[in-house]
C-alpha cells in the first residue's frame, strides 16, 4: 500500500468560522491545505488573494499548496511566497515560461508545481517534469467547486507515473476536482499522491469525519 497525502481545498469550506475550521484540520494532521486563487480572467470566477494567505498561514502551521490559476503568475509568485505559500502551482495554459517559473519557485526556496487541465495532452509537459516537484492534473474545467469529476483525466495520471518511472524522476501526482470517497481509491489505484478534495469534504455534516474515511482508504 502506498502511502497518499490529504489537501482540503480550503475554497469549499465556510469561511465564517475559518479559524476553528483551521484549528480542526490541524488537530486532524491533514497534510496540506490547498488554496485556490482565481483572478476571472483566466478562469471565470475571483477567489482570494495573497491576504487571505496570510491570514491562513498566520492561523496554522499546515503547509500551504498555493494554486494560481490566473494569468501572468509570473507577477505574483514572489507575494504569495512572501504571505506564506510553501508551495506554488502554476497552470501550463496560463505562461510561456514554464522552466524559467518553476525554477524560480525552486530558487526562491519553495516547492514548486504544474497544474494541467483537462485538454491538456500529459506530453506537453515532458520537457519540465525534471524540474518540477508537482505534476497538478484537473479533474474538471477549472473554476468553480462541486463541478463532477471528468473520468478521462484519470489516463493522465497513469501516462504521468509511467513517466516518472521511465525517467526515473520524483515528482509528485495530485489530482484536482470532483474527488469523492466513491472514486478516490480509483484515483490513488492511477498512481496518485496527492488528494486535493474541496466539497467532497466540506459539503459533509461533519468535515473532519469525512477526512477520517479518505484517511482509511486501502488500494
Amino acid at each position: 500500500m502506498r502511502k497518499f497525502l490529504i489537501a482540503p481545498s480550503i475554497l469549499a469550506a465556510d469561511f465564517s468560522y475559518l479559524k476553528d475550521l483551521l484549528n480542526k484540520l490541524e488537530k486532524e494532521g491533514v497534510d496540506l491545505i490547498h488554496i485556490d486563487v482565481m483572478d476571472g480572467h483566466f478562469v471565470p470566477n475571483i477567489t482570494i488573494g495573497p491576504d487571505f494567505v496570510d491570514f491562513v498561514r498566520k492561523n496554522t502551521k499546515i503547509p500551504l499548496d498555493v494554486h494560481l490559476m490566473i494569468e501572468n503568475p509570473e507577477d505574483y509568485i514572489e507575494k504569495f511566497i512572501e504571505k506564506g505559500a510553501d508551495w506554488i502551482i502554476i497552470h501550463y495554459e496560463a505562461t510561456l515560461h514554464h522552466d524559467f517559473l518553476l525554477k524560480k519557485i525552486k530558487n526562491l526556496g519553495r516547492k514548486n508545481g504544474i497544474a494541467v487541465n483537462p485538454s491538456t495532452p500529459v506530453f506537453f509537459l515532458e520537457e519540465v517534469l525534471k524540474y518540477t516537484d508537482l505534476v497538478l492534473v484537473m479533474g474538471v474545467n477549472p473554476g468553480f467547486s462541486g463541478q463532477k469529476i471528468i473520468y478521462e483525466t484519470l489516463e493522465k495520471i497513469e501516462k504521468l507515473s509511467e513517466l516518472r518511472k521511465k525517467e526515473n524522476l520524483s515528482f509528485k501526482i495530485g489530482f484536482d476536482g470532483g474527488v469523492k470517497l466513491d472514486n478516490a481509491t480509483e484515483i490513488l489505484k492511477k498512481g496518485c499522491d496527492i488528494l486535493m478534495i474541496g466539497s467532497g469534504i466540506f459539503n459533509s455534516p461533519d468535515f473532519i469525519e469525512e477526512i477520517k474515511k479518505f484517511k482509511k482508504l486501502r488500494f
